[in-house]
């Protein structure tokens, strides 16, 4: 994943650095634990493999030529297009009471967390997943799991963020994290999945 996200970076700088006419440079770039993927950049004429961080290929119609930047020469001729990306998806889980769609005291803490991230952001795109343990039938999960859904939507649209940007879902008992018997409670199934981009 990681290696992904870097080669997503390297293509928003291909997309925003053109040092001239039939001169496109490709940087690539570290993700924020300074780690990168590899990408390799070719045309007719040869090509190069960038497997670390700030290694460069500058296409020309001779060819590839492979050179290293800096992170101030980054700024220079992308900071523009790094500027303008919106902020990365962003993650969290909250957790249930049995049989409820009230949240537990230490969900309590996310929630701030989730709602501070919410703040952050100007136009979020958010699903809303919600699940249940495998206590229960079907048909009573598949409403509980929705009801929790919906209970975090409501909390978000009530904060200003748009109805129409949150979907949600419930997917009852179906996808447990925790693999336990039919009967069995496990509080880490009694959960929300909420994703952020």
């Amino acid at each position: 994943m990681r290696g992904y996200c870097a080669a997503l970076a390297a293509t928003a700088l291909i997309l925003g650095g053109c040092a001239g006419p039939n001169r496109d440079l490709v940087v690539l770039l570290p993700d924020k634990d300074g780690k990168v993927g590899t990408v390799l950049v070719q045309n007719p004429k040869g090509n190069a493999v960038l497997n670390s961080a700030y290694a460069a290929a500058r296409i020309t119609p001779e060819g590839v030529q492979r050179e290293t930047v800096t992170k101030n020469e980054v700024g220079d001729v992308f900071g523009s297009a790094l500027a303008a990306q919106p902020p990365r998806p962003i993650s969290f889980i909250i957790y249930f009471e049995s049989g409820t769609d009230d949240f537990t005291e230490q969900s309590k803490q996310e929630v701030k967390r989730l709602l501070a991230e919410m703040a952050r952001r100007q136009a979020p795109d958010i699903t809303v997943i919600g699940h249940t343990d495998l206590v229960g039938s079907d048909p009573s999960n598949d409403t509980l799991s929705l009801q929790r859904a919906e209970r975090v939507k409501a909390m978000l649209v009530s904060m200003g963020v748009p109805a129409a940007r949150i979907s949600t879902a419930g997917r009852g008992r179906r996808e447990p994290l925790v693999k336990t018997g039919d009967g069995v409670p496990e509080a880490r199934n009694r959960r929300v999945e909420i994703s952020v981009r």
